[in-house]
């Protein structure tokens, strides 16, 4: 069974966990208004995150995290941006820009995935294309 679809949304999941986490670190004790809609970015990023790595180890495989160094640019990235202008605007544009290079790639793999990615597999992926478009739609509103 090909799993390579379900893989991208682990990886792109936990990815953008790991930044909202860092952001909401970053912005600990301000007074933004966008830190509930990114707590609660996170938190569906969280909950595919996890489906999808059950579902992954359920099937056998087994799950590598993005390497450190990964992690480390990309807390460097949103702690440099925070710093520079910690905005709601600035915010909402740094999230949406991830989000959208997100959306582009899983939309692709939706589309070109073979005929052997499980029904599963597949509806899970285009829940998370879902979520990513709804939460960009959601950031729009801080711009």
């Amino acid at each position: 069974m090909n799993c390579s679809l379900l893989e991208q949304v682990y990886k792109d999941a936990s990815l953008g966990y790991n930044s909202c986490c860092k952001l909401l670190e970053c912005l600990k004790g301000k007074d933004n208004k966008i830190i509930g809609s990114v707590e609660k970015i996170r938190d569906e990023y969280s909950s595919f995150a996890k489906m999808s790595r059950d579902m992954l180890v359920n099937s056998g495989k087994t799950m590598e995290d993005e390497s450190v160094i990964t992690k480390m640019m990309s807390s460097m990235g949103i702690l440099k941006e925070v710093l520079a202008d910690n905005s709601d605007a600035s915010i909402a544009e740094m999230l949406i820009q991830g989000l959208v290079l997100g959306e582009v790639e899983m939309e692709k793999r939706i589309k070109t995935a073979s005929d052997d990615v499980s029904k599963d597999d597949l509806k899970v992926a285009k829940d998370f294309f879902k979520f990513q478009k709804s939460a960009e739609k959601e950031l729009r509103k801080y711009l």
